[in-house]
């Protein structure tokens, strides 16, 4: 099994939301570090948003700031993204991302640990 799970894809309209979920499938690490990364046919995986889970700070891409937003609560170990006002070019394989070390930031290669993916569709 994957180490981390992620849930809550599905198909929307544009314009809809969606609030992506991410557990850890066993806890053998804190993950200090998580992300988000999307992969849409044909093209390179890219980071979505990252979270620095001891401070709370996030990092997102410029072309994501605005629309997307990643949490964890406090005391928790579920990692959230929130995806408000879906656009068509937002249909992409998700994926999340985790590491035991501090400030991954969105960097791919820096994550360890990687769920299989929840499909968002957007249709228009």
């Amino acid at each position: 099994q994957a180490p981390l799970v992620e849930s809550g894809g599905a198909s929307v309209q544009a314009g809809g939301s969606l609030r992506l979920s991410c557990e850890p499938s066993t806890y053998t690490y804190n993950y200090y570090s998580m992300a988000w990364f999307r992969q849409a046919p044909g093209k390179e995986r890219e980071p979505v948003a990252a979270l620095d889970t001891r401070s709370g700070s996030a990092r997102y891409p410029d072309s994501m700031k605005g629309r997307f937003t990643v949490s964890r609560a406090s005391g928790k170990t579920t990692l959230y993204l929130l995806m408000n006002n879906l656009e068509p070019e937002d249909t992409a394989m998700y994926y999340c991302a985790g590491d035991p070390r501090p400030g991954r930031g969105l960097s791919m290669a820096n994550y360890r640990y990687w769920g299989q993916g929840t499909q968002v569709t957007v249709s228009s």
